[in-house]
C-alpha cells in the first residue's frame, strides 16, 4: 500500500468514532446493535434486526444513513406487498415529440444506499425472495435488463419476534443471505430514563454528515486487506466445522443440533472480523473480534432439533459451548 493511500484510508478511518458518537445524539444506548450493523455495512454485507415494537428500529438504520450522507429507503413490509412495489415496474410512456410510445423502467424503493425492509415476515414468500438478488448481485434484472443499485449498498430487514400470527417464517436458505442476525434488548433504567428525557420536548439534534458514500467505499476495500493470521483462520473454520453435529467433537451439538453452518459462515466471521478490526481503528484481527461475532453471525446457520426447542436450547447456547 502506497504512503499516500495509507494516509488516505487512516484519515477516513478516524472518522469512525466521531460516526458513533454522531449517531448517539439520537440513539440512547443499544451501542452492540450499531457497531453490528456498521460492521455489516462495512464487510458489504446484510442485516437481519430482531426486536419488540418501539426500540427505535427504524430511527436507528434511519440516523446511520443520515451521519452517512446515504439514501434511506424504508419498506413496509405487508402481506399483499408484490415484488414489483420493491424493485419496480415499467411503466407506458410517450415521446412528445415523434408520438411514439415505449415503456421505461420506473425504479422501486430498493434503488438506495440503505434500504429498511421492516416486518420483512410480514409478507409472502414471492414478495421476500425478490431481495434475494439485490442482496446477493447487487443489480436488479427486469424484463431480461440488469440495472446496478448503488455503492455502498445494505439490506436491513427486522421482524418482531413475539407476533407470529400471519407471519411468513423466512426459509434457511434466504436466512443464510443475511451477514448478521442481530438481537436488540431492552435498554437499561438509566438509558431508559435517557429516551424519556430527550424524546418528548421540542430539541431535535442536529445530524453533521461524517462520511460519504465514497469514503464508504473506501472504507470496504480496507476491510478486506485487513491483515488475519493463519492460526485465526484456522480456529474460524474449527469453530465453524464444529457446529455440524455429524462431525463435531463436541457432544452438546451431537445432542441438540439437526445441522450446522456452511462455509458462508466461515468467510462471514473472517469478513466481519476484519471489519470489526476496522472500526476499532485496527488494522489486523485478534481473537475477541471472532469470539464477539460469532453470535449474530452463527446464531441463524445452526438448526436444533426439536427435543432442543422443547428443552428451550437456543442456538445462542450452542455458540457458547463451543467458544468454550
Amino acid at each position: 500500500m502506497e504512503t499516500k493511500e495509507l494516509t488516505h484510508y487512516k484519515t477516513v478511518v478516524a472518522k469512525l468514532p466521531r460516526l458513533k458518537k454522531e449517531i448517539g445524539k439520537v440513539i440512547v444506548g443499544q451501542q452492540k446493535a450499531i457497531d453490528e450493523i456498521l460492521i455489516a455495512l462495512l464487510a458489504g454485507g446484510h442485516c437481519l434486526l430482531e426486536g419488540v415494537p418501539g426500540l427505535a428500529k427504524t430511527l436507528m438504520v434511519k440516523t446511520m444513513a443520515e451521519a452517512l450522507e446515504m439514501n434511506f429507503k424504508r419498506i413496509q413490509f405487508t402481506p399483499d406487498l408484490m415484488p414489483g412495489d420493491i424493485i419496480g415496474t415499467e411503466i407506458l410512456e410517450e415521446d412528445h415529440n415523434t408520438g411514439k410510445k415505449f415503456f421505461k423502467f420506473n425504479r422501486g424503493p430498493i434503488f438506495a444506499h440503505v434500504v429498511l425492509a421492516d416486518e420483512i415476515n410480514r409478507t409472502p414468500p414471492k414478495t421476500q425472495a425478490a431481495l434475494l438478488e439485490a442482496m446477493q448481485e447487487g443489480k436488479v434484472t427486469y424484463a431480461g435488463t440488469d440495472y446496478e443499485l448503488p455503492r455502498p449498498f445494505l439490506i436491513i430487514a427486522t421482524q418482531n419476534p413475539i407476533e407470529q400470527a400471519g407471519t411468513y417464517p423466512l426459509p434457511e436458505a434466504q436466512l443464510d443471505r443475511f451477514l448478521l442476525y442481530i438481537k436488540l434488548s431492552y435498554p437499561s433504567e438509566q438509558e431508559e430514563l435517557s429516551v424519556l428525557k430527550n424524546t418528548t420536548g421540542t430539541a431535535r439534534p442536529e445530524l453533521q454528515t461524517i462520511l460519504t458514500d465514497q469514503e464508504m467505499v473506501d472504507l470496504q476495500r480496507l476491510t478486506r486487506q485487513v491483515h488475519i493470521s493463519d492460526e485465526l483462520i484456522g480456529f474460524i473454520n474449527t469453530l465453524v466445522r464444529s457446529t455440524r453435529p455429524e462431525s463435531s467433537p463436541s457432544a452438546f451439538v451431537r445432542q441438540w443440533c439437526d445441522w450446522g453452518a456452511g462455509p458462508r459462515a466461515g468467510q462471514a466471521l473472517v469478513l466481519c472480523s476484519k471489519a470489526r478490526a476496522v472500526l476499532n481503528e485496527r488494522f489486523s484481527v485478534i481473537p475477541e473480534d471472532i469470539q464477539t461475532l460469532a453470535y449474530p453471525i452463527l446464531r441463524h446457520r445452526i438448526a436444533l432439533n426439536f427435543r432442543a426447542e422443547a428443552e428451550n436450547i437456543t442456538t445462542d447456547q450452542v455458540i457458547k459451548e463451543l467458544l468454550k
